[in-house]
């Protein structure tokens, strides 16, 4: 296929690596779809820094779809990969899983209660739902099924003849390691999530060890499942293997021509994939930037299976803010799946488009998530009326659509903050949220809670989950009257002018200009000036003024927007809090 003309949207990084991997494609592969490549370890949950793993090809292939090419983004999910540990904070898991550390993930047991059929299963099904709702477009490879069916028997006999050839690679790399400092543990809330290389191959041996020689494959016992073996002789022209197991002392002789349980180590199984898949673009976290990493050593492997590799672009850290305690005192971290309950799947895209692959971001999890959907909604608006800039305009496309059509979005997308206040005060009763949100805007009010989901849906999950309970909002029963009795004449003046124009502004807008134009009314200016046309006192003057309604109406110096907060209690018991 011939390379067309770039798209118009030139200023972005996920055009600018669709030109280089398109052209990388038709040199090495013409005429064939072009294949990019992610890679999944379901050894646990898979969180928002492994999904920037998929994000960065996805929009990729996406841009290299929408300009009219075949393209296939495989995810590779190493489920073949040993159970290393038994992760911290997982439902339905205890100690007794530590009896399986050493087996493939696809042959230790799903947390209690799961209706999958093993771990890798189970961690997988969560993230394919998240890539689904994301609207990532797939060919899943399950590496199970890749070496138990003998796809790779060939590779694998290969890498065995040529073990010296790999072997003397590796050796460029191998030092003696300096003992870890021991670091603190950083809070989930503050701490950054690596994807780390696909498999976690930082803590997986290069397949060294014995004194038989070194071999890149490592069989799993066929007695305890475990791959705690080692390979202690080996025949290229029989393909006669023996290994001895040292955790149940098993041993066995079998032709490897016919052996379907082990696999290649990782540094050999990546490069492998490159040549076997015909990758064209795959890349790979912040570790593999240092000498001897799995992608650098990769790099030179993998011209032992007569394949190049792949475009890589390195890819950055993703932190997160805020994220709930209820989900770091378990010792979990935050997946996709959790972001995508308090935010829809356009912005959550709009987070990893935005930013080039090696420039960290954060995913926000407290109240910074309200400022995100601020900035949101001001680009959608100057998308529509064509003020924004040609990066922004890309990054807003690739978040709101992919190259199969328009992502499910919410008809009347109102202000997040506004409705998680709503959802706050509210607390679940619908019928109250839709007469509240109905109120927002008179001339054109909502007539179903159904025009303002998915996102309102997402606002309460927030309120629900991340927001503690201090600092929700409870509206008085009954009005402070110790309260109302202490004020002075000017404070209940300031009550009398609120309550005064309550009926004939009882709108979002209405009530906005009310409660800022009180304070300027009372110095004696009309509550239309602007803040140029009043002195900086008239600040000062607000904030008093928002503080005593916040004690009337919550209890508490701040809350919600005052707006909100009013339409929400209603005409009838803002008077009755007030002391009408």
């Amino acid at each position: 296929m011939p390379i067309v003309a770039q798209s118009t949207e030139t200023t972005d990084w996920v055009s600018r690596f669709a030109d280089e991997v398109i052209e990388e494609s038709e040199r090495r592969a013409p005429g064939k779809p072009v294949v990019v490549a992610s890679g999944l370890s379901p050894s646990g949950p898979i969180h928002l820094g492994n999904l920037r793993e998929v994000m960065t090809p996805h929009l990729v292939a996406d841009e290299i779809r929408r300009r009219g090419h075949q393209v296939r983004h495989l995810i590779s999910w190493d489920d073949y990969d040993r159970y290393r540990k038994v992760p911290a904070g997982v439902p339905g898991v205890d100690e007794t899983w530590a009896e399986h550390i050493g087996k493939p993930l696809t042959s230790v047991p799903a947390p209690k209660g799961s209706p999958h059929p093993n771990w890798a299963e189970h961690f997988k099904a969560a993230m394919t739902e998240s890539l689904a709702e994301l609207g990532v477009e797939f060919d899943g490879i399950s590496q199970t099924a890749q070496y138990t069916s003998g796809v790779y028997r060939e590779q694998i006999l290969h890498a065995m003849k040529h073990r010296g050839d790999i072997d003397a690679i590796l050796a460029q790399y191998r030092t003696k390691k300096a003992p870890a400092k021991k670091q603190q543990q950083k809070p989930v809330d503050e701490a950054e999530l690596e994807a780390a290389e696909g498999s976690g191959a930082a803590a997986e041996d290069d397949g060294s060890s014995g004194s038989a020689g070194y071999f890149p494959y490592k069989p799993y016992c066929g007695n305890c499942e475990k791959d705690l073996t080692t390979v202690t002789s080996y025949d290229d022209d029989s393909t006669e293997l023996t290994y001895s197991c040292t955790s149940c002392g098993f041993s066995e002789t079998v032709r490897l021509n016919e052996f379907n349980r082990g696999k290649l180590v990782w540094k050999v199984d990546w490069p492998m994939r490159w040549a076997y898949e015909g990758v064209i673009f795959e890349p790979s976290g912040v570790d593999h930037s240092s000498p001897g990493s799995s992608f650098q050593v990769g790099g030179q492997i993998v011209g032992i299976f007569d394949g190049k590799q792949p475009i890589g672009p390195m890819y950055a850290f993703v932190g997160i803010s805020g994220m709930a305690k209820m989900s770091s005192s378990k010792g979990g971290v935050p997946t996709p799946a959790d972001a995508l309950k308090i935010m829809e799947p356009q912005l959550l895209r709009w987070l990893y488009a935005r930013r080039r692959p090696n420039q960290s971001f954060k995913v926000a999890f407290d109240q910074e998530i309200q400022r995100l959907y601020d900035e949101w909604d001001r680009l959608e608006a100057k998308v529509a009326d064509g003020s924004a800039l040609p990066a922004d305009v890309a990054a807003h496309s690739r978040a709101v659509r992919t190259a199969s059509g328009e992502l499910p979005r919410t008809p009347r997308p109102l202000p997040y903050r506004t409705l998680a206040s709503v959802a706050d005060i509210t607390a679940g009763h619908e019928d109250q949220a839709l007469r509240i949100l109905s109120d927002l805007d008179p001339a054109n009010p909502l007539t179903s809670l159904d025009e303002a989901r998915p996102r309102y849906d997402k606002a309460e999950a927030w309120i629900n989950t991340h927001v503690p309970a201090d600092q929700r909002t409870i509206v008085r029963d009954e009005p402070d009257t110790e309260l109302l009795k202490s004020l002075d004449e000017q404070a209940r003046e300031s009550l009398r002018l609120l309550l005064d124009g309550l009926a004939d502004n009882w709108s979002l807008d209405g009530l906005t200009h009310l409660v800022y134009g009180v304070p300027k009314v009372q110095a004696g200016f009309s509550a239309d000036a602007t803040p140029k046309e009043v002195p900086p006192e008239i600040k000062t003057a607000q904030r008093s003024f928002f503080a005593l309604l916040y004690q009337l109406l919550v209890s508490r110096d701040t809350g919600p927007r005052l707006p909100t907060l009013l339409l929400a209690v209603g005409q009838e018991r803002v008077r009755h809090l007030l002391g009408a």
